[in-house]
């Protein structure tokens, strides 16, 4: 496996400072030992519908000029680059979207190794994507539009992926999702999908059975990973082939939780994916995230960092470091 992991300090609206570049990659080069390392960032489409107010509650307003480091820093050390682009407008927009698209690979596609086309388009919440008019238009037509985009530019070796929330049941079900998709022919859209992102939260926004009982984090994790791989993508006519990408995984340390029940939950789910991932082709791992978004939030999304809002390390830094370090991937050296 890969392992990766967002190095911004954003989740959602909320965030509390702007990044330190030098802290940050301090921290990643720790964690990454030397080893292949996936940066997860995001930029976003919004169409010419949504307020200036939104764009900047998200902290977009210059995605395209940069994203949280230097430009160089994404291909050097053995880092890759995972850039979502996420797909928002009030109206739809598709036509936009691909011009977007166009855009977001003339500026960024000699640094990205993984093109995530929308954010979760099964998961109907606000500002995510499944929320969006025209959301499925623009999952099934951006990925072929991005592949022929990226191989008129010679960027044969980015992969293209998608991303879902599972288990989406909480929510009343995602069938809708999963059934526009089954009635598209192979050959239309499953057939560009290089991987399938898992977005995995199991105990951060809903109480969970404590730990070693049927309904705990561990058990989550593992239902989600069986229902995505044995359910949904079957119906989307995508094979056992394409791997996995848990491109999004968390758990927060905020009240009432302790940075302690962080550490847990960190390698009760990580556990789980690791002893899973050659049955069911899980190929990457990407935490969310380095930093909290905002230590004092009281807001789950505020505290999914394994360092605090101003990079003091919390416990989870070490659990995830040394999980990394005892199953990530060397590199591959060549020899005379």
């Amino acid at each position: 496996m890969k392992f990766g992991i967002y190095p911004g300090g954003r989740a959602g609206t909320v965030c509390s400072h702007p990044p330190d570049v030098a802290a940050i990659g301090h921290l990643v080069d720790d964690l990454a030992g030397g080893r292949p390392f996936v940066i997860r960032e995001y930029v976003h489409f919004f169409g010419d519908a949504t307020p200036p107010d939104v764009v900047t509650s998200l902290g977009a307003e210059n995605e395209l000029a940069q994203l949280t480091m230097p430009d160089q820093w994404y291909v050097e050390g053995g880092r890759e680059l995972d850039l979502v682009v996420s797909y928002i407008p009030r109206a739809a927009e598709v036509s936009g979207w691909l011009a977007f698209l166009d855009s977001v690979i003339d500026r960024y596609g000699h640094l990205t190794r993984y093109l995530q086309v929308t954010l979760e388009p099964n998961f109907p919440i606000p500002l995510i994507d499944g929320s969006a008019p025209g959301v499925l238009e623009a999952l099934t037509l951006g990925i072929p539009h991005a592949r022929a985009a990226l191989d008129r530019r010679g960027l044969r070796h980015v992969r293209i992926g998608f991303s879902v929330a599972e288990p989406a049941e909480w929510l009343g079900g995602d069938d809708q999702f999963w059934s526009y998709l089954s009635a598209l022919p192979y050959q239309d859209f499953a057939a560009h999908v290089d991987y399938v992102g898992l977005g995995l939260y199991p105990d951060a926004f809903s109480p969970v059975a404590p730990r070693g009982n049927p309904g705990d984090t561990a058990s989550l994790t593992t239902h989600a990973l069986h229902h995505l791989r044995g359910g949904s993508l079957p119906r989307a006519h995508i094979p056992p082939s394409t791997p996995i990408h848990i491109v999004e995984n968390g758990t927060p340390s905020g009240p009432p939780r302790t940075e302690q029940a962080q550490c847990d939950s960190l390698s009760d789910m990580l556990g789980v994916i690791v002893a899973e991932h050659e049955s069911l082709n899980i190929t990457h791992y990407e935490l969310f995230s380095l930093r909290d978004a905002d230590s004092s939030s009281t807001e789950p999304t505020g505290t999914l960092g394994i360092v605090t809002d101003t990079y003091r390390p919390k416990p989870a830094l070490a659990v995830y470091r040394d999980i990394l370090r005892s199953t990530g991937q060397l590199p591959v050296t060549s020899h005379p």
